[in-house]
């Protein structure tokens, strides 16, 4: 399926369950946005250092299942044509008990309109404890759109300060095909204050290794990011 019929197909489903929610009041309903300065993802800039202006729709049945749908404008370098990313998100969430939560999905990330063969889908998972802290698992056997085998982990915590602010911190590691390129490693901190009861300011400073700034060159290293961002 080409990258328009996978974003009719989502927003059928994503309808779909709409429906069903007004119909039987089961489904929940939610959305997201942002404009950051800087879209950064495992480290390195997609948007080329520029700003990003971010959004997303997401369901969930009673039952944990759920689909989403995020898009955000990108620019890479070397220049390959892409100017929007949209992710489509299937997956399930719950408690694994009083402290414990698991959210496994698979994700296709799709860049329609570029003529290219850049869409990809990965198989993730991500474990979380009381809100304080996560691992995040993710693969895919065609990586980046490079046709490579790629694993992706990021272990992080989150710190509130009070009830208006909070610290997090992450690493993550992505171990990749050698005709992909070298594995790489990237952390970030980032300081984040409530706003209102819907809005958020975070700022966050990420680095990376020497391999991701040779993977990525002039989008991977030290880079600045601040985000405003709501959700409702």
């Amino acid at each position: 399926m080409d990258s328009k019929g996978m974003m009719a197909a989502a927003v059928a489903a994503l309808a779909g369950l709409l429906g069903m929610g007004s119909a039987q009041a089961q489904v929940q309903a939610s959305g997201n946005m942002a404009v950051t300065s800087d879209y950064v993802w495992r480290g390195s800039s997609q948007s080329d250092g520029d700003p990003a202006v971010q959004a997303g729709a997401k369901v969930a049945l009673p039952s944990g299942v759920y689909a989403s749908v995020w898009g955000s404008n990108v620019s890479f370098r070397p220049d390959n044509g892409a100017r929007s990313e949209f992710d489509v998100v299937a997956g399930w969430s719950g408690a694994l008990g009083a402290d414990w939560s698991l959210d496994a999905n698979v994700t296709r990330y799709l860049y329609p309109g570029t003529g290219r063969a850049l869409d990809w889908t990965e198989l993730g998972a991500t474990v979380s404890w009381k809100q304080r802290a996560w691992l995040q698992l993710a693969h895919s056997s065609d990586a980046l759109a490079g046709g490579h085998r790629g694993t992706y982990a990021q272990l992080g915590g989150r710190l509130p300060l009070n009830e208006r602010f909070r610290l997090e911190a992450a690493v993550g590691r992505y171990w990749l095909a050698d005709a992909q390129g070298p594995d790489y490693v990237h952390g970030q901190l980032s300081a984040i204050a409530s706003l209102a009861p819907a809005w958020e300011l975070r700022a966050t400073v990420h680095d990376t290794d020497t391999a991701a700034r040779q993977l990525f060159p002039g989008n991977a290293g030290g880079r600045w990011e601040l985000a405003l961002q709501g959700s409702f």
